[in-house]
């Protein structure tokens, strides 16, 4: 049975505070936010740098089970697009850790990621596509891009490019926190 008050983040680096301390991460001001505003969420950082859609959906069961989650913020894929890996096989991985999630009770707001356009525009395009047609498929809230606040700015970024540094994750989690927010069930009294 679903916890009405936990949420599971289900993603890689950019959910797992690679290169910045954990308490920095987007995830953890999340649960402080939360706790904050009095809505009483447990919040369960399932995320694992380097993390790629089949392996999400390899720990995905155990996860539904072990937390009973009543939302799951799904965040993966972006390691799938940097390695160049089938679009239509992180599709189908994608749409099933969706269907499982729901199938446990769970509510999934859906996040998308965008790359680099060095992979050249029909992979770019394929990529950047497959999360709207999930979130229509399945009725699902998305957020466009995770990373639109910050993406382009490197006062923002890790120097890799590729991952917020601590000054970035606020706006990480604005960026998220309007899709997430009509999720939340009203505040226990």
């Amino acid at each position: 049975m679903a916890s009405d008050r936990t949420i599971l983040v289900f993603g890689d680096s950019l959910s797992a505070a690679l290169g910045i301390r954990p308490e920095q991460g987007w995830v953890t001001l999340l649960a402080q936010r939360l706790q904050a505003q009095g809505y009483g969420y447990q919040v369960i950082n399932a995320s694992v740098s380097g993390e790629t859609s089949s392996g999400g959906l390899e720990r995905l069961p155990r996860a539904l089970t072990l937390h009973a989650p009543a939302i799951v913020i799904l965040e993966l894929g972006a390691n799938d697009g940097l390695r160049g890996l089938p679009v239509s096989a992180m599709q189908e991985n994608l749409a099933r850790m969706v269907q499982l999630s729901q199938a446990a009770g769970a509510q999934v707001l859906l996040v998308g990621i965008r790359i680099p356009p060095n992979y050249g525009p029909r992979y770019t395009d394929d990529f950047a596509r497959v999360y709207p047609e999930l979130a229509q498929q399945y009725h699902l809230p998305l957020v466009p891009f995770l990373l639109q606040k910050v993406a382009l700015d490197p006062a923002l970024m890790q120097e890799d490019g590729l991952h917020p540094n601590a000054a970035g994750e606020p706006m990480v989690l604005d960026t998220l926190w309007p899709y997430l927010k009509p999720l939340l069930k009203n505040k226990p009294q």
